[in-house]
């Protein structure tokens, strides 16, 4: 059985639902108080093992691609400067780019979710890898890829991270997996449906964030692609409602004692900004106060 050590973050989108902020910056790298959004999920991924992270971005996420490299001499001088007052900084700072083996793919082809991926069909392989968005995540303990991954070990079959829907317009804006539950939280799917609403879903399990796909997603891919029509967009789920009709294994499973976080919405990211800025141990006592005396 492969070692999981591979994720992909497909990251090329232009993120205008916060222009102009985008403009310039990419949306992965909007601070969620002192750290960018991509990097609590590149945390998250080398925590549970994963050495080689291959980030799927466009021409204008070259800040990403920064980010991860080593600090220029400038800023690590003057960190060194400061002392020990600075030697925490110093220290993470350079940790940033020694996380991971990080590898970067300009996305080409149509639009969809299914494009990052066969961007990288090459560096990949014949290993099961972690699919994962780079504006949402779930903080759990353990994690939801040491999850992902507890189950496939057993298993041995791709795994659909999921949450359990709460609203009404939860069915509106994620795809949802139907099937058999083998154990608690964990479906053996039949069916996954886009957006169904909630009269037309096969459950409450909504497919979010995180995915461990098995290699044999590409070819199934390539059937989509084969048959898509001009104009159409490209969807993994398409590949894998092949691979269900095919008697391919594939299980969802919720992600237990995990709260989830949608930082790819203005709304959702302001509350994520402040929920973390509550627990961060240099303002949360100030952040606090200044929330209780706030009048608007």
């Amino acid at each position: 059985m492969s070692k999981i050590r591979k994720a992909v973050i497909p990251a090329a989108g232009f993120g205008t639902r916060f222009l102009p902020q985008t403009k310039a910056m990419p949306k992965e790298m909007l601070p969620i108080v002192d750290k960018p959004i991509i990097q609590h999920i590149v945390e998250e991924l080398v925590d549970a093992g994963i050495t080689d992270i291959i980030l799927v971005t466009g021409y204008h996420k070259r800040t990403i691609e920064d980010h991860f490299d080593a600090a220029n001499l400038d800023l690590l001088e003057n960190l060194r400067q400061g002392g020990e007052k600075k030697r925490p900084l110093l220290e993470e700072i350079e940790k940033i780019s020694t996380m991971a083996n990080f590898v970067y793919v300009r996305q080409k082809g149509p639009y969809g979710n299914g494009t990052p991926l066969m961007n990288v069909r090459h560096l990949i392989g014949d290993e099961p890898f972690i699919y994962i968005w780079s504006d949402d995540f779930i903080v759990s303990d353990p994690s939801r890829v040491k999850q992902m991954i507890e189950i496939y070990e057993k298993y041995k079959c791709s795994v659909l991270g999921g949450i359990r829907a709460k609203t009404d317009e939860d069915y509106t804006r994620y795809g949802f997996a139907g099937g058999e539950e083998i154990e608690d939280g964990i479906i053996d799917v039949k069916t996954v449906i886009e957006k169904p609403g909630k009269d037309n879903a096969p459950s409450d399990l909504a497919t979010v964030s995180g995915f461990l796909f098995t290699p044999d997603i590409f070819n199934y891919l390539d059937q989509v692609l084969e048959n898509l029509e001009e104009g159409a967009e490209f969807y993994y789920n398409d590949a894998l409602k092949l691979m269900l009709s095919d008697n391919k294994r594939v299980l969802a499973a919720e992600i237990k004692g995990g709260k989830y976080y949608d930082t790819g919405n203005k709304l959702e990211y302001m509350k994520t900004v402040v929920e973390f800025a509550l627990k961060h141990e240099d303002i949360s006592e100030d952040f606090k106060k200044f929330l209780k005396e706030l009048k608007v």
